[in-house]
């Protein structure tokens, strides 16, 4: 078991936490996707920020000024729902800088990842507009950096020792990709979704920890999802990866670890799926659900069960709080002015011992 919190990373460990690896309709128990990188040297990458992650997130008791940097590997809402919560709800949990995105352009720009952002930002302008002044202005900031997603093997990230490489994926429509993080001789691969395609076998050979989605069967779209069985084979064969394909993949790869996300990892659906792999690959095999935890070097790998808090506050952040800038705040209307109850002597006594204990005018 891992409690959050209570383990340094040594200087040369990474440690992977899946935060999401269900489905579209996430559940308290399976989020949708999102996996968290932690490396020795104190970096942290989100890939992907699936609807429901963020509160797996948020009980690992990290600051969020260190959960700044996410991986899009495409836009489906199962992989960037959450990103309105991490973005508004890290800033109003401590994050002092904005929150910084990377992800792949499209066939066009209406499907790539800055259209997507900005449009994200223009649906709460409301709610962004609504702190200001309140809270400090620098955690509201959300900046994106967009890439060819038809290019192979391009870095997409370099800094302090860390390389984030990008390839396409096979999924729906143009401009899904895979990554792979690079750092200390370590290599870790987040293959999104993707029908099995030559590009993650080439670029993901030697991985350490190597995820790839292995998707229920058909036969379970039908009986959980009530999908007509010609939707559910186009759904689970032609879209995703169908278990006994994931098993060819990772033959192929050899990763120190593969492993398989993106279903229901329940008693009567997990035996299928495992039957499906291991009748074409027989390597090192995670069966994925929230809150495992791996922690690797160049000569081992553990496996772990995150134990969390469902109560934990957010952790305290990482650098010195800003103050609001109270020139930025919108005023009310005179209308909703005229509304307020005079209440102002109920609570004088609190608020004039609250300002003389922190030196407030």
């Amino acid at each position: 078991m891992y409690f959050p919190g209570t383990e340094d990373l040594a200087a040369d460990e990474m440690r992977v936490v899946s935060c999401g690896t269900g489905m579209p309709a996430q559940r308290k128990s399976q989020a949708a996707t999102c996996w968290l990188v932690e490396l020795g040297n104190g970096d942290k990458f989100l890939f992907d920020i699936g609807t429901g992650s963020t509160a797996n997130l948020g009980s690992l008791n990290i600051p969020y000024d260190y959960l700044n940097k996410v991986f899009v590997s495409h836009l489906h809402s199962d992989h960037i729902g959450d990103m309105d919560a991490l973005w508004i709800g890290g800033w109003t949990g401590g994050r002092q800088g904005a929150l910084h995105v990377w992800g792949p352009s499209g066939s066009k720009p209406e499907t790539g990842t800055k259209y997507a952002m900005d449009h994200l930002k223009k649906a709460y302008t409301w709610d962004y507009t609504g702190r200001l002044g309140v809270i400090p202005t620098g955690g509201g900031g959300l900046e994106v950096t967009e890439f060819d997603y038809t290019k192979i093997n391009q870095v997409v990230y370099e800094k302090n020792g860390v390389k984030i490489y990008s390839w396409p994926a096979i999924h729906c429509i143009d401009g899904a990709v895979s990554y792979r993080l690079e750092w200390n001789g370590l290599k870790f691969v987040f293959g999104g979704d993707t029908f099995p395609n030559k590009w993650y076998v080439e670029q993901t050979k030697g991985a350490d920890l190597a995820i790839h989605e292995a998707f229920m069967t058909p036969e379970q779209m039908i009986e959980k999802y009530k999908f007509s069985p010609q939707a559910a084979l186009n759904v689970a064969t032609a879209v995703h990866t169908p278990p006994a394909a994931f098993g060819k993949v990772m033959a192929a790869v050899k990763p120190r670890m593969a492993v398989a996300y993106h279903f229901f990892n329940d008693f009567d659906t997990r035996y299928a799926i495992n039957d499906g792999i291991r009748s074409t690959y027989d390597g090192p095999l995670t069966l994925a659900t929230d809150l495992l935890v791996w922690n690797i070097t160049k000569d081992d790998m553990r496996l772990r069960e995150v134990i969390v808090d469902p109560d934990s506050w957010p952790a305290p952040p990482a650098s010195k709080p800003g103050e609001p800038d109270k020139s930025a705040k919108t005023p009310f209307s005179d209308f909703i002015n005229s509304g307020r109850l005079d209440v102002a002597k109920a609570f004088a006594k609190e608020i004039a011992e609250f300002k003389k204990k922190y030196g407030l005018k």
